[in-house]
This record gives structure tokens, sequence and C-alpha cells, in this order.
């Protein structure tokens, strides 16, 4: 049988009742008694790093995730992490960048509501991420959550209370898992080169999301204090005209100073195309900018931070990188980046 490594985290999933509502509370010991089926599926080893609400998740942890599998990577076949449902998208696509061509499986999951509720989503999650952690053909980091299997870098948390939370965003879920069987939709090409780990993150990322009527105001004091502004505009994406004149005054004034903007959208599926309207294709002809295209936030965010912290300084070559495909992270870049 497979050897799988368990890594709580807390989150929902390990949640009891407090005074001042749900709290992390049990250990990854805890959690497996409820699943005693997982026993017919793998062997089974855990370990807790954290206990947290995933709203308290920050870089720190995910280097301290992505440090844990690095050093249990040897003595296990595949890694189940579980983790609270608010920020597990977030941490899906920094694992992403910060383990890269893992021939053994990282899974994520989580749960709606508590394993130890009565009616709960929880152990059919957890079941079915070590169904899939344990099989020969699962590989890379994945969210696997009510039924469904989740590239880590394309994954959205779309409902607050809905047990289907999880939705893969402009990519087909990779499979589904029914009554314990993996019903692949894509199989990828085996890992033919070895795993790599990085683990430096440069948080220094804000995101603008645009309203009507946002005052320009906020653009000198953002350039000035973040390294990366992730602009998130309307529909294909643009920029107003009351916030251009301040936009490309800033643009301007920090060219060449390692400061970078990504343009993306508010609107969850189909992605960018900066080219369709005036607003957007003036700007991007004007500046050195990245367009976001049918990546997620999620994925934009983390993987400006992976670059970032990486020291790469230089716009061309972080351009290449940030256009370079990691799990599945974006699709479309040939075409629409020679139309810019």
């Amino acid at each position: 049988m497979k050897k799988i490594l368990m890594i709580g985290t807390g989150g929902t999933i390990a949640s009891t009742p407090t005074e001042y509502g749900l709290a992390p509370g049990l250990t990854p010991a805890d959690i497996l008694s409820y699943i005693p089926a997982v026993r017919r599926v793998c062997e089974v080893d855990s370990i807790q790093v954290c206990n947290l609400d995933s709203t308290n998740v920050t870089p720190k942890h995910w280097k301290l995730l992505a440090g844990t599998v690095e050093e249990h990577y040897e003595e296990y076949d595949g890694f189940v992490i579980c983790h609270g449902t608010d920020t597990l998208a977030y941490t899906a696509a920094a694992l992403s960048y910060m383990i890269r061509n893992s021939s053994k499986p990282i899974v994520i999951t989580g749960a709606q509501k508590p394993i130890q509720m009565d009616v709960t989503d929880a152990r059919t999650n957890l079941l079915d991420s070590f169904i899939y952690a344990a099989d020969d053909e699962s590989q890379n980091v994945n969210i696997v959550f009510d039924g469904k299997v989740i590239a880590g870098t394309r994954a959205k948390k779309e409902r607050a209370k809905s047990y289907d939370a999880f939705s893969s965003i402009n990519f087909p879920y990779l499979a589904v898992i029914q009554e314990g069987m993996i019903v692949r939709y894509i199989r990828e090409p085996q890992c033919n080169t070895p795993v790599h780990f990085s683990y430096d993150m440069k948080d220094s990322v804000y995101v603008l999301k645009l309203i009507p009527g946002m005052h320009a105001s906020i653009l000198p004091y953002l350039f000035e204090h973040y390294d990366c502004l992730v602009i998130e505009s309307f529909g294909v994406g643009g920029i107003p005209n009351t916030l251009v004149q301040e936009f490309y005054t800033e643009m301007k004034k920090w060219e060449g100073k390692g400061k970078y903007v990504v343009m993306t959208t508010q609107v969850a599926n189909e992605g960018s195309n900066m080219t369709v309207y005036e607003v957007g294709k003036r700007v991007k002809q004007d500046f050195k900018l990245f367009e976001a295209y049918d990546m997620t936030l999620e994925a934009v965010i983390t993987k400006m931070m992976w670059l970032m912290g990486r020291g790469t300084a230089e716009y061309e070559e972080m351009k290449q990188e940030f256009y370079t495909e990691v799990n599945h992270d974006i699709l479309f870049t040939k075409r629409l980046e020679s139309e810019g």
C-alpha cells in the first residue's frame, strides 16, 4: 500500500465549538478517526504544522508547508494537506510555484463543516483526497473537494456555505471521484525532471479593485509602498479615464525601478484581453505591464510573490517567467502576446 503523510493546519475540518464560534481544535489523529475506511486505501501517518483558521494563513505558513513536504518527500508516496477553505485556493496556488515538477501528489482539501458534525462534507472530502493521493497517476499540487480534482493554480472559492465551494476557473476539472473511483478527464504526462522546492516569497503585492468613480489619489501611495500592483479592472481590462493621467504619471516615474503592474479582471471566467477596447489597448501599448489573461487572481498574486522572491528584476526576464506555464496556470499567452 502507498504511504501518505497527512499534514494538519487547522481549518473548519478540524474545528470545534467555542464560546466565540468555531475554532480549530482537533488533531490530525482525531480527524483520521472519522474515516476508518482509509485503512483500505493506504497507510497514513500524520503531522500537525499549525492550527489556524485559514483567514490567518500567510506566506510564512506556505513556506512551512513546502518545507514539511520537502523534509518528508523521500519517505512518502504522497501528501494530503488539511486546510481551511477561505484561503485554500491561495495556498494551493502558492505551493504550485514553491513545489514544482513533483511526481508525487500533494493534495489539499478541507470542508465547509467540521468533521465531527453528523452532517458534513469533511469525511467524503478527506477520504477522496487519500484515494487520489494513493493513485499511481496522481502528481503535482491539486485540490480535491466535493468529488472534483482541481489543478492547484485554477481554484477559486465561489460559494461561502455550499459543499461545492470551489470551481476550476478557465480550465477543466482534472478528474472526478465517484464512489471511490477516479475518473480522469485529463491524463497528464509524468514529470520527467526532479522535483524542485523554492521558499522565498516577496509579499509586497497589492490588489487594487477598480470601482466606478475611484479617486486617482490612491495610485501614488500604492506605487511607492508596493513593488507589484495587481489591478482588477472591469470586463476584459482597461483603465478608466479618471485614473489615466495619474496612472501614466506613476508608470513613467517608476519605470525601470523594480515595480510591476499586472492587469487582470474582476470577472471570474473567460479572462482578460486588453486589445479589445481603447481604454485597455492604449495603456498596454504605452507601458511595460503584464496581462493576466486566463489566470486566476490567486495564481497571479502568488506567482508574482514567487517571481519577486527569486530576485528576478529585469522586466523582460520577469515577463518570460510570468508567461511560463506552471501547473496549468496560464493557457493562451502566445497568441495574445503577439497582439500586444
